[in-house]
């Protein structure tokens, strides 16, 4: 930690982190803002006076990239108002630009890495006393199994910001699959996976912390290796953590769901049937020009043996309107597909080319109008999809953890097993506790319900 009289005027200084895009950069930045508290720094909610301000960004999609560096844009005045202030971007979007962003806007005072976090404090303190200096911290130092092992034995405790409940888990980083579109791999590296004992260690801190539910966070968690070990049997090890009630995970890649993972799930009594598995696309020659490495008809298979194994099982999906090439009967076959399959919910969004792909080496044909009329007609019908699904649950008895008090209504809420989000009357009391829930209203995003 800097030292007082040679780096700024406040003490504790306060750190303000804002945080774009997926739950992978939600658990990164509880990573740095842990590891800044271990230093003594004080957290702020707002960058107003903060001393560190800290960016965390995601480049997944071009929207995302550019939100993230319009709000870096307006930040310029608290640097005028505050000239101390040391700005960090830190995530994919620096991951991806490097020193570019020094560029783009100048009074930015350190980029940093996807794998750097480590740093963090060490590169604010040198940033504290040598204000001029700009630093670019976007490459790994040392071999990856060093790093990893040092990585994973810092990672911070604590439930995620969000709920007192629930807690996030990386169990890997980046991905091995260079699906034409994605970045990931590019900005987050290849796949390097995290020991099992360690992964067991922070779950079993977390729920000490009071955490009953954990995520298992990855780019794609069912490729999880650590020596012997799949992501099967990582499930099974953290199922034996004492206190803990629920595991959840994501994301999973269609083409390596194996029948020990659907089975893993059937038999445990703490893994809860929601699996979110992207599709992406239902066109069998869309999903060759993705390099997604499945058919639409494996894709369905593997559905249908998801459902005879795990009835109850909520299935949600990611799909994209708009890639290069994409024909009329290509766009019907993606409606067929969520009409066949009956996804839970879906994330749906227009193609955008991301640089250094292999997709943005062909040609953006179509047009975006064609872009946003798509996704206004595949939002609809999933929308419809949805909803029809809700309303199969009215009468039916779920189990709910409750989160919280609702924001507008005076209401609990909680979600159930499926990931379905459930209002029902109830005290502060209940937070925390498994309760039997029948359902009695279905609208598309949420069920209304009573304590049985």
């Amino acid at each position: 930690m800097p030292e007082k009289s040679k780096t700024y005027e406040k003490s504790p200084p306060r750190v303000y982190i804002r945080t774009f895009g997926c739950q992978m950069n939600d658990a990164d930045s509880e990573v740095m803002g842990r590891l800044l508290e271990r230093e003594g720094y004080g957290k702020v909610d707002f960058p107003e006076g903060a001393d560190v301000i800290i960016l965390n960004t995601c480049s997944v999609r071009q929207h995302a990239e550019d939100r993230a560096l319009s709000y870096l844009a307006s930040l310029k005045r608290v640097r005028k108002e505050n000239p101390s202030t040391v700005f960090v971007l830190a995530g994919c979007v620096a991951q991806r630009l490097k020193s570019k962003i020094f560029e783009k806007t100048p009074f930015v005072n350190i980029v940093l890495g996807t794998d750097n976090i480590l740093e963090l404090p060490k590169l604010i303190e040198e940033a504290f006393q040598k204000p001029n200096e700009k630093v670019l911290a976007t490459e790994v130092k040392g071999d990856l199994p060093k790093l990893a092992e040092g990585f994973w034995s810092s990672l911070s405790y604590g439930c995620a910001k969000n709920s007192e409940l629930m807690g996030q888990v990386t169990i890997m980083r980046g991905c091995d699959n260079f699906c034409s579109y994605c970045i990931v791999p590019y900005v987050r590296g290849r796949e390097k996976s995290k020991p099992v004992s360690d992964i067991v260690s922070e779950v079993e801190q977390k729920v000490a912390d009071g955490c009953k539910e954990i995520m298992l966070l990855g780019q794609n968690v069912n490729s999880y290796r650590s020596n012997s070990s799949d992501f099967a049997d990582l499930l099974r090890e953290v199922e034996k953590v004492n206190g803990l009630e629920r595991i959840r995970f994501m994301t999973s890649h269609p083409k390596d769901v194996s029948e020990k993972l659907i089975n893993t799930i059937r038999d445990s009594s703490k893994i809860c049937e929601h699996l979110h598995l992207p599709a992406q696309s239902g066109s069998n020659r869309i999903l060759e020009g993705m390099n997604r490495g499945y058919t639409r008809q494996q894709y369905l298979e593997l559905i249908d043996k998801i459902k005879r194994e795990i009835p109850k099982i909520s299935v949600t999906t990611d799909l994209m309107v708009g890639f290069p090439g994409e024909k009329k009967e290509d766009f019907e076959d993606t409606l067929r597909l969520v009409e066949d399959v009956e996804f839970d919910a879906a994330f749906t969004f227009k193609y955008s080319a991301r640089p250094g792909t292999q997709a943005a080496k062909e040609k953006d044909d179509v047009p975006l109008e064609t872009k946003k009329e798509r996704l206004a007609e595949l939002n609809e019908l999933c929308e419809k999809m949805v909803l029809e699904k809700n309303r199969r649950l009215l009468g039916k008895v779920e189990e709910v953890m409750v989160e919280r008090f609702a924001r507008k209504e005076k209401k609990l809420v909680g979600r159930t097993r499926g990931n379905k989000r459930v209002f029902f009357s109830g005290d502060g009391k209940d937070i925390g506790e498994l309760l039997p829930v029948e359902i009695e209203k279905a609208y598309t995003w949420s069920l209304l319900g009573r304590v049985r």
